[in-house]
């Protein structure tokens, strides 16, 4: 039985199409990575998949119980983390998890085991009596995700988890998270493609509402990424590399051109023209580079392309 069954999902909002048509399915204990741009329909669907919306047209299932005719048979069932989690900034975490131990109906021994468990598991234990409304943004984030595992969820749904933090706290969250596909499924929407390419099992890709592909990360990018080369200017060099993409964009070989900074990444079409042309071309354009390489193709280049190909369609 599928963790998560989603079958022609809609939900529209006056003239705007939020959802057209979703379907997916998730297999227990998969880290299942919703990718898309922002605005793709993310939000929407995880709203609508943990009861807190309902959908104009369509069925979904968490666990097999389905969404829209059980939803506190739902509630009990999943965990829940928001884009912007609430927190009472008077409340110490060992407050906070106790009163949502509470809410759940857990009894007062097992709320404390409970407690103490998540607070050692996402790194908490030396500051369970703290304010919260003192800590910084990962360390919130960590407690809003043992607030959304109190109830031994069966499927953990997580709406941009690590979008706001800053490098360090990113980690710290991720690795956590790759730690929960042996306590439940999870479900995980993000735009950030290097969070889904460190954790993610599998991979679904939206856009416009629709889903574009859904496959494991690896046969995603070996059926779909077209190769790549990676070329980097000099110092001061930007300026020459940005215009020179704008030229390659035009070329009929080239897919895509992505820039950052002095490093251009260029996804083609057809390698052997590439390998001919590519190299003669920058230098013909002045460039002076310290690197030319073909690369390992990533998700970015599959998702820059198929989120394209969705958009057109």
């Amino acid at each position: 039985m599928a963790a998560i069954r989603v079958e022609g999902l809609q939900k529209i909002f006056g003239a705007v199409r939020a959802l057209d048509g979703l379907t997916l399915t998730v297999e227990p204990g998969a880290v299942f990575g919703f990718l898309g741009p922002n605005g793709a329909g993310k939000t929407t669907t995880i709203r609508i998949l943990t009861g807190l919306a309902r959908p104009t047209g369509g069925r979904a299932w968490v666990g097999g119980v389905e969404v829209s005719t059980a939803r506190r048979e739902i509630a009990r069932r999943i965990g829940y983390l928001p884009e912007e989690p609430a927190f009472y900034p008077w409340m110490t975490p060992l407050e906070f998890l106790d009163h949502v131990g509470r809410i759940f109906g857990l009894a007062a021994e097992e709320r404390v085991a409970r407690t103490e468990e998540l607070l050692g598991l996402v790194g908490l234990a030396d500051v369970g009596k703290r304010r919260i409304g003192g800590f910084s943004r990962g360390m919130r984030q960590r407690l809003a995700l043992a607030q959304a595992l109190v109830n031994r969820p069966e499927v953990l749904f997580l709406d941009e988890p690590a979008s706001a933090l800053d490098p360090v706290g990113r980690r710290e969250v991720l690795q956590l998270i790759g730690r929960l596909r042996e306590r439940c499924t999870v479900f995980m929407s993000t735009h950030i493609l290097a969070d889904v390419e460190r954790v993610c099992d599998t991979v679904g890709i939206i856009a416009c509402g629709r889903m574009v592909v859904e496959a494991p990360r690896g046969e995603l990018i070996a059926r779909y990424a077209a190769p790549a080369f990676e070329i980097e200017g000099d110092d001061g060099s930007a300026g020459q590399i940005a215009a020179w993409a704008e030229t390659l964009r035009k070329v009929r070989w080239v897919t895509t051109v992505t820039v950052d900074g002095t490093v251009a990444r260029v996804v083609v079409n057809d390698v052997e023209t590439a390998k001919r042309e590519l190299l003669a071309a920058a230098v013909q354009a002045g460039l002076v580079l310290t690197r030319y390489e073909m690369v390992r193709p990533s998700l970015e280049d599959v998702f820059l392309r198929l989120v394209g190909e969705g958009e057109a369609g």
